[in-house]
């Protein structure tokens, strides 16, 4: 690896996405990027009794289908890497503690499969092993049971409120592929002293534009010179503010700039209020939508950065403000 600048790598030996996978539950299906999920789960519970063996579950799945996808059994991982929501990341590790692969499990809010990509693609490049799984996912009812009160509170959702994505996606990063993994910017803590944990995009959009700034920076790259920037799930929200920050500094997003938590819902038709989050979010809709696109070649550069709130159950409940990150991942396909 090359170090560009505080932050931002380089990798001169490349790793790719051989294989992804995703799944969704039902809610998220009927969204508009329903037919290109690898599933889509009508069963919240998953067959579990409780929404905690649901939310494992449903990461297990995914990682099944990337590995499935791949022809590779998790005694063939060199490593596993990847996180959740719940405490500890204990969905994660129940979902891979069958694989019988070396684990890694890492923690970035919504932005963790972004961490997860960044950290098997250093590992990778740095000459650990030859193929590394990268998973996250999340679930609605056990983020809100976690986060903010239990369903069966009944309580009032503000507009600003996020719907968190029941579901998960997995990639596996090996040598052999068509869409590299380039560079990469491990963002930087930003907390503007927000407390509200409805207010999700409010809270992300410093992190996010600060972590993007910093990444075209270090690459003297422009918005323009990329077929598509995404962020991970700031909805609508967090869309507007994330442009007048960084059009402060000169930086303007134009149509080439997405978010997943706008995209996987359609707000008009589903009781979603900002968009959606939660680490589900970004990895399903990196797994379904955008990396299938370059895979054919209708993007050959794409800048994926996703975002995550640093809160706790703890830190809710003593009324601390929200720490936030944000990771960016440079996507690259053909020669």
């Amino acid at each position: 690896m090359q170090k560009i600048s505080q932050g931002t790598i380089r990798f001169n030996r490349p790793p790719v996405i051989a294989s992804h996978g995703c799944i969704v539950s039902q809610k998220e299906g009927d969204g508009p990027l329903g037919e290109l999920f690898d599933r889509i789960e009508p069963d919240e519970y998953f067959g579990q009794d409780n929404w905690e063996k649901a939310e494992s579950r449903f990461q297990a799945e995914a990682i099944n289908i990337c590995l499935k996808k791949a022809g590779v059994k998790g005694e063939d991982l060199d490593a596993a890497v990847g996180g959740d929501l719940l405490n500890q990341c204990t969905a994660t590790s129940f979902a891979v503690k069958d694989l019988k692969a070396p684990f890694l499990g890492v923690y970035g809010a919504c932005s963790t499969i972004a961490e997860s990509i960044i950290t098997a693609a250093a590992l990778l490049d740095g000459g650990y092993g030859d193929n590394i799984l990268a998973s996250a996912g999340s679930h609605f009812c056990s983020a809100e049971k976690q986060f903010r009160t239990p369903l069966e509170y009944g309580s009032q959702r503000p507009p600003s409120a996020q719907w968190t994505v029941t579901g998960a996606g997995a990639v596996l990063l090996s040598f052999l592929g068509k869409v590299k993994i380039s560079a990469a910017t491990i963002g930087t803590i930003v907390d503007k002293g927000i407390t509200d944990a409805n207010h999700m995009g409010g809270a992300m959009a410093p992190a996010y534009a600060n972590t993007l700034a910093a990444h075209l920076r270090a690459m003297g790259a422009m918005p323009t010179d990329y077929d598509a920037i995404f962020s991970g799930d700031l909805g609508v929200i967090g869309m507007d503010l994330t442009r007048e920050l960084l059009a402060r500094d000169g930086i303007i997003l134009s149509d080439n700039y997405h978010d997943c938590g706008e995209m996987i819902f359609d707000r008009e038709k589903q009781d979603v209020h900002a968009g959606g989050s939660g680490c589900g979010c970004a990895a399903s809709v990196l797994c379904a939508y955008i990396l299938p696109k370059m895979e054919r070649g209708e993007w050959k550069r794409v800048l994926f950065c996703a975002t995550g709130a640093l809160l706790s159950p703890t830190t809710v409940l003593q009324g601390e403000s929200i720490p936030c990150i944000a990771h960016a991942v440079e996507l690259t396909a053909g020669n």
